[in-house]
């Protein structure tokens, strides 16, 4: 399964993941960065995550839109 990573101590909540990829990213209420999805995030990281190769297209996508260049989709 793909991994996802986000340097979240680098995201400036721009919301380009979350609207790209909602499936994938969202926004934690507690500090307003992206996160993980819940479905996703392992071991409770919200930073790092796997996800399904139907996802990956969307994942790969969100990152590519990401302007400060933090999230990192790996096969």
């Amino acid at each position: 399964m793909p991994t996802v990573r986000i340097i979240r101590d680098e995201c400036t909540s721009c919301t380009s993941c979350w609207e790209t990829c909602p499936e994938v990213f969202e926004e934690d209420p507690g500090d307003g960065k992206s996160r993980i999805t819940e479905a996703f995030s392992t071991s409770g990281n919200p930073g790092e995550g796997k996800v399904s190769a139907e996802l990956l297209a969307c994942a790969q996508d969100a990152a590519d839109s990401c302007p400060v260049e933090i999230i990192t989709v790996e096969e």
